[in-house]
Formats: C-alpha cells, sequence, structure tokens
C-alpha cells in the first residue's frame, strides 16, 4: 500500500494519492475509499486500475486535520493502509481504521 502526499504552497490542502497494489486486491472487480471525508459512503471514491494492475486515486483534503479510511475490495472486503500515519479502533467497535494526518 502506499500513500503519497503533496502539499500545495497556494493554497491550505494537500493532494493525497492512494494506492492499493494489484497483491491485495487480486481479481477484485471494484476498489472505493471510505472514510470522514466522503463521510463513509460507498461509490464516492473509486480507486482506478492502472496498467501495472494497481489500484489508484488522488483526493485533495484539508490542511491540520486527521482523516480516518479504509479500502474496501468488492464491496465485501476491508483493509487498512500499512502506511497510514496511524491506526486507530473504530467507532464499530470491532475495527481498525487507518488515519492519515495532514
Amino acid at each position: 500500500m502506499s500513500l503519497k502526499k503533496q502539499y500545495l504552497k497556494t493554497k491550505p490542502v494537500c493532494v493525497v494519492t492512494f494506492c492499493l497494489p494489484k497483491n491485495y486486491v487480486k481479481s477484485a472487480k471494484s476498489v472505493q475509499l471510505l472514510g470522514d471525508f466522503n463521510n463513509w459512503e460507498e461509490n464516492k471514491t473509486n480507486l482506478n486500475k492502472v496498467k501495472d494492475g494497481d489500484y489508484m486515486t488522488k483526493v485533495v483534503l484539508d490542511v491540520g486535520k486527521e482523516y480516518q479510511f479504509r479500502y474496501l475490495i468488492d464491496g465485501t472486503m476491508w483493509h487498512n493502509d500499512s502506511e497510514a500515519d496511524k491506526i486507530v479502533p473504530s467507532n464499530l467497535g470491532f475495527s481498525e481504521n487507518s488515519v492519515l494526518v495532514l
């Protein structure tokens, strides 16, 4: 998994690239990114399959905040990001969420 942060000099935002490697998605039909920034709603932030088989997307987020998120594969399998800034218990109590600190 991979997270790349690109802070803009002209605005207090960061362009974050989320990448889920092909070995995590195998033969997935869809990969989504759900989190605080999209109200945990499905079908709002899809990752696109790139040439090497990885799935990627970019999201513009405000600086000075923390965002919890997870990847959802084929609508059934949840994955955290091993490169997240931290991992915290979810509000549901039976799982954990990745956290991005900007």
